[in-house]
């Protein structure tokens, strides 16, 4: 195994931020990492990369325990954080340098050539950090978390600031890094894990509530139904967005609304009576597969988020 958590807890003042969770991460594994606001996920990967000491439990990776072994346990992970903290006045290739220096690599200057290539970092390359965009701002964090080849790497919403090209140039890349690298990735972008990742954990108020291989969690929903409806236009659909027939509403269009019904409930019969007596003509109805984001409400959206740490 590469990474083992055990009963782990992390509580900020009277605020349980995790609350008693497991799982393990294999070599070679793209695992997506979901949660609202506030579920715990920061919090797990501080924990994992040892930037958090102040918990409950045991963390194992590679066989090491993180507490005893937390210097060797740092040199072999690549963490990129929610809030990248990069230096603005330092240029990236000289920024980039001083990383390898704090990791010792080996024929620095070789490394961080190729990792600038393999980043798509050479258009920005003569500027400083705090001149970049945000996409190539997380590029560069991007690139920092892989310039010493670490064997796990955990990133906490690399996808954030990256335009539709940029997207698909570093999903390819996580794609490639994960063949042969332990990869827990945290997003807010349903798509993207369903494109990149090999199986999904979702934590909810600290608790694990979800963990299965991508290919299964939608296929083994078993609860419900998911409706595509379009409406004749004109008609009055904001009703929809409180109906107790669905437990997730989402307007497609101004007369076409994706539904999601409770577990086990076939909502057509009384969504059809319910639509005959607001006036609301019912013109198109179709089922639809799961989707990843519907298992997320699913799991989520019955707890209130929580303020404070995530």
């Amino acid at each position: 195994m590469s990474v083992i958590l055990e009963h782990v807890s992390k509580a900020y003042g009277r605020q349980k931020a995790l609350d008693d969770i497991g799982f393990r991460l294999e070599e070679g594994e793209i695992c997506g990492f979901l949660g609202p606001n506030g579920a715990g996920k920061s919090t797990t990967m501080k924990i994992i990369t040892g930037c958090l000491n102040d918990y409950q439990g045991e963390v194992r990776i590679k066989e090491m325990n993180l507490r005893e072994n937390p210097l060797k346990i740092k040199a072999i992970i690549g963490y990129l954080p929610e809030q990248n903290p990069l230096y603005p006045d330092l240029y990236i290739r000289e920024y980039l340098l001083h990383v390898t220096r704090l990791y010792r690599v080996g024929r620095p200057v070789a490394k961080v050539n190729a990792i600038i290539e393999r980043t798509g970092l050479e258009p920005e390359i003569q500027k400083k950090i705090g001149q970049l965009s945000k996409g190539y701002r997380q590029r560069v964090g991007l690139a920092q978390a892989l310039v010493h080849d670490p064997e796990i790497l955990i990133l906490d919403e690399p996808m954030t600031g990256l335009d539709p090209n940029q997207l698909e140039e570093i999903r390819h890349l996580i794609k490639e890094t994960g063949k042969k690298k332990t990869v827990l990735l945290s997003t807010h972008i349903m798509q993207e894990v369903e494109a990149i990742c090999d199986r999904v954990i979702i934590i909810n108020q600290g608790k694990i509530v979800a963990d299965r291989p991508i290919g299964e969690i939608c296929t083994h929903a078993d609860e419900g139904m998911v409706l595509r409806v379009e409406f004749s236009p004109g008609s009055d659909t904001h009703w929809l967005s409180k109906s107790e027939l669905f437990t997730h509403t989402s307007q497609q269009a101004p007369n076409c609304w994706r539904l999601t019904s409770p577990q086990g409930k076939d909502p057509r019969e009384a969504l059809f009576f319910e639509a005959a007596v607001r006036r609301c003509p019912i013109i198109a109805l179709h089922t639809e597969v799961y989707q990843l984001e519907d298992i997320f409400h699913r799991y989520t959206q019955n707890f209130p988020a929580k303020p404070g740490k995530d």
